[in-house]
């Protein structure tokens, strides 16, 4: 009778704390990327950005277990003329209101109008737009993607520091590259660099590799490139990506090629291997069978993010989420060398930027002597006192 008896409560105690188990399913609102890459090792594949929250899902996954929780990913998948707003809602009615976004800037504002009234969290894993985290920031996207600025900054710190101070600035002709040429811009003002001479390439349209032979560049760039002031690193701003591959070892003259080619800044690097990443770099690969890219990490450090505030707060509201990740208890590991936090004065992640020459991680900024009252990881970047955010 007792082991009828014991039994009878163990089966209750086991009920209890099944139905105690917190389910969080995450939306993944990403737009289809273009195949249209100058080099055909950067075409995106079909699970870009999916495949870093999956990865993230089953981290989250392991630790659920011994916290009765459990998370799922709801994929969303935008063409380019799909309504954001209309996914959006389908993921929200069936239950996601956190989305990891994987937006264009538009996009991404777009859906945070809508996500308001609804209380859902948004995560931007991919716009790298300053504004977003100034004159356009919103109370309800956290950006775990960097900003052009602290890109351009983890540059120029490295540049300086090598004594590299004077810049020829080759950018395309697009509203974009301006925005990085910007950027780079206010990161030699800042930091002491000087930039000699600006140049631009037109983007006279055609294919990205069928016009690209490389007979033809090879007597193009040089021409282009020659009779410039004497410079120290030849600076690309191409973000559009339709010359800038082709400068390293095409230029007039003999010097490094940085920015969007050659030395180039990013949040991540599939060659990244210090500080633990050789692990995560692994796991990635065994499940998915290619390596990690940027926006993979990006979407795996929102959802890595989402499970530790989580697990703190016992909580899936978006809210209580949102207030503990802006809180000074909150810090998450990302295999950098540091343990990152938000600025809450614009939610964006802290974070170090790699520097890579496309095989192995070069150096990583912030650099050594570039201090902060606060945070080094706050050289990067628009500061606290330079902000134009108001949340909203």
């Amino acid at each position: 009778m007792k082991s009828l008896v014991a039994a009878f409560c163990l089966s209750l105690i086991a009920a209890s704390v099944a139905a105690e188990t917190l389910n969080l399913k995450v939306g993944v609102l990403r737009e289809t990327h273009s195949r249209e890459t100058l080099s055909i090792l950067d075409i995106p594949a079909a699970d870009d950005t999916l495949a870093g929250v999956l990865l993230g899902v089953a981290d989250n996954n392991t630790t659920g277990k011994f916290t009765n929780q459990s998370f799922e990913a709801i994929d969303a998948r935008l063409d380019e003329g799909d309504d954001v707003v209309a996914a959006l809602d389908r993921l929200i009615d069936k239950g996601a209101l956190l989305v990891i976004a994987d937006l264009s800037p538009e996009r991404l504002l777009a859906a945070s109008e809508r996500a308001g009234p609804k209380g859902a969290l948004l995560f931007n894993v991919s716009a790298t737009d300053d504004r977003l985290r100034e004159e356009d920031c919103r109370a309800n996207v956290i950006h775990v993607s960097p900003t052009r600025s602290m890109l351009a900054d983890g540059l120029a710190q490295y540049l300086v520091w090598k004594q590299w101070r004077r810049w020829l600035l080759f950018k395309g002709s697009h509203p974009k590259d301006e925005l990085l040429a910007q950027a780079l811009r206010n990161s030699a003002k800042k930091f002491g660099a000087k930039i000699v001479e600006e140049r631009v390439y037109e983007d006279t349209g055609g294919g990205r590799r069928s016009d690209s032979g490389s007979v033809q560049t090879q007597r193009q760039i040089p021409a282009l490139t020659q009779n410039a002031p004497a410079y120290d690193a030849l600076i690309a701003a191409d973000e559009s990506e339709v010359f800038a591959n082709y400068l390293p070892y095409r230029s007039w003259d003999p010097r490094p090629v940085a920015g969007s080619a050659g030395l180039m800044p990013t949040n991540w690097d599939p060659a990244h291997e210090q500080w633990g990443a050789l692990q995560l770099q692994n796991r990635f690969i065994q499940t998915f069978r290619r390596l990690m890219n940027a926006r993979d990490n990006a979407a795996w450090l929102a959802m890595r993010m989402i499970g530790e505030a989580a697990t703190r707060t016992a909580s899936s509201d978006p809210e209580k989420l949102r207030l503990y990740m802006i809180g000074k208890e909150f810090s998450i590991a990302a295999f950098k060398g540091v343990r990152l936090t938000l600025r809450p004065w614009n939610l964006q992640l802290r974070q170090p930027i790699l520097l890579s020459d496309g095989r192995m991680v070069v150096s990583v900024s912030p650099q050594e002597g570039f201090l902060h009252q606060v945070s080094e990881l706050d050289t990067l970047g628009l500061d606290q006192p330079e902000t134009k955010c108001r949340l909203k």
